[in-house]
């Protein structure tokens, strides 16, 4: 399962940090396997209970990975909101969805991260609810017998009428979209992937179909789909009709940084 991430979506590097408009949606992607001296950096701008965090990992990988997505992570919002990536404060739901302390002047700004393997996807936009999710393409033989558990009936009837290797990518479209969408809205993966349900167009794009049978539901949030490296993939969810033209899809650098003092 192979995709081509520079022929589905326009990533660039931008030569400053960008500004980011009321009317537009941000998607930031970033390696997370970076030199020690990189994570060494981004290590410096975590909280204390961050870094205790961490220390819990069991493998170095997996600790390094974290280290990297969290000081992107403070790196980028440091950037829009013209304030020290050290100092931010971080508030978190009771499904342990993050958002900016209420301490923090720009209360407007919200964003979300997924991270799989290692590739991390940040999403940031003003005053709407936003949700991403990114998946590795693993090998997934049963995927017709999940999404029979998890999916909507249509969906899993349409994963039933594929081939194997379509099955897979669909499902993975399917998945990502479900799962950026309970982010945007705070349940993750204890909400109900049945009742989300998706419809994808003629070019394999998904969209919010209903949400627990209610299509007018459905018809405030926007879904992009988008390939950040190959056999990767993932989507957007913005509660508004956002536009594609709106969208700016961003590779990170660590260069990219505003003073952090």
């Amino acid at each position: 399962m192979v995709d081509n991430p520079n022929l589905e979506t326009n990533w660039q590097d931008p030569l400053q940090p960008p500004i980011l408009a009321n009317n537009q949606v941000h998607v930031w992607r970033a390696n997370l396997d970076l030199p020690t001296a990189e994570i060494n950096q981004l290590a410096t701008l975590l909280s204390t209970d961050e870094i205790a965090r961490a220390n819990k990992f069991r493998f170095p990988e997996h600790k390094r990975r974290f280290i990297a997505t969290r000081g992107i992570l403070r790196q980028l919002l440091g950037n829009y909101l013209q304030i020290s990536a050290k100092i931010l404060k971080f508030e978190y739901s009771d499904r342990g969805k993050p958002r900016l302390a209420a301490s923090i002047s720009d209360s407007s700004l919200e964003f979300n991260v997924s991270h799989s393997q290692e590739y991390a996807l940040y999403g940031f936009t003003h005053h709407n609810q936003i949700g991403v999710d990114l998946e590795y393409l693993r090998d997934m033989k049963d995927a017709a017998k999940i999404a029979e558990r998890f999916f909507s009936p249509r969906e899993s009837q349409l994963i039933a009428s594929l081939n194997s290797e379509q099955q897979q990518r669909i499902f993975f479209k399917l998945w990502t979209a479900k799962e950026a969408y309970l982010k945007a809205i705070g349940t993750g993966l204890t909400g109900s992937l049945d009742g989300v349900d998706i419809s994808l167009d003629q070019a394999g794009y998904p969209s919010l179909l209903a949400i627990n049978g209610n299509i007018t539901a459905a018809a405030s949030w926007s879904m992009h789909h988008c390939i950040p490296a190959i056999n990767y993939v993932a989507s957007v969810a913005i509660k508004t009709n956002i536009i594609k033209q709106q969208m700016n899809f961003w590779n990170w650098d660590q260069d990219l940084s505003i003073a952090q003092n």
